[in-house]
This record gives structure tokens, C-alpha cells and sequence, in this order.
């Protein structure tokens, strides 16, 4: 009888850890573009020789815009933290084990949503309100 594997190897984990990598390098860019829609004020660019005169609809539409860029760059903020979190779990070796029921998460997964924490099993016994036994 075969024994079931309770972590990923190094090999498998450093596979993991370029994924994740290449990944936040990307998020963290996108987050530095996002802030800068939200901060930006009127810098030295072509506003400055724009006509003064804009309609209230004008005002409107660049006000959702940048509050559409905040949340967006709050949802990149988390999603970095949470790529974040993964390369802690990678060098602990405890990436990839389903928080709940300390089963390994499937490559497949991992490779989609390289944060993830749960299987699909355990999250969606979570949905209908049942805690996966360990």
C-alpha cells in the first residue's frame, strides 16, 4: 500500500515558489498603477493645459474612476499579501496543505490559485456550514 504524501517536495515547492514569484512581480506593478490613478493630482501632464471648464458629468466620471482604482488596488493589496503568505508557507514546507483537513491541495489548483489554502472539498463544505474532519 502506497503512503500518502503529506507535503510537496523541494523540487515541486521551488516549481511553486517561480509561479508565485512571477506572479507578484506582476500584482505588485499593478498595484503601483493603481495607486498612482488614485493619487494622482493634477501632476505636470496634459490637465495642466486642458480646458478649465469641465461638466458636472466630467467630475463625476473621474471620481468613480478613481474610486473604482482604490478598490481594485485594495483587492490587489490583499492579493499580494496572500502571494505574500504562500512564499512563508513554501519556506516552512507546510505549502499546499489544506489549512483544514491537512490533506495536500491538488498541483492543478495551486497552479490557478497559487494561494489558495483550502481544497475545493474542505471550501465547500465550509459553504454549506460542515467542518471538514482531519
Amino acid at each position: 500500500m502506497e503512503e500518502e504524501k503529506t507535503r510537496y517536495s523541494d523540487a515541486e515547492l521551488e516549481e511553486f515558489k517561480t509561479i508565485i514569484l512571477g506572479m507578484l512581480e506582476k500584482a505588485r506593478s499593478e498595484y503601483n498603477n493603481l495607486r498612482q490613478v488614485v493619487m494622482h493630482n493634477g501632476s505636470n501632464d496634459i490637465e495642466d493645459t486642458s480646458p478649465s471648464f469641465k461638466t458636472v458629468e466630467d467630475d463625476g466620471a473621474n471620481q468613480l474612476s478613481k474610486e473604482e482604482a482604490s478598490q481594485l488596488a485594495q483587492r490587489q493589496y490583499k492579493f499580494i499579501q496572500n502571494l505574500e503568505g504562500a512564499l512563508a508557507r513554501i519556506e516552512n514546507k507546510t505549502y499546499g496543505v489544506c489549512r483544514l483537513t491537512g490533506k495536500l491541495i491538488p498541483k492543478e489548483r495551486l497552479r490557478l490559485v497559487p494561494h489558495a489554502t483550502l481544497t475545493v472539498e474542505a471550501k465547500e463544505m465550509l459553504a454549506k456550514g460542515i467542518k471538514p474532519q482531519q
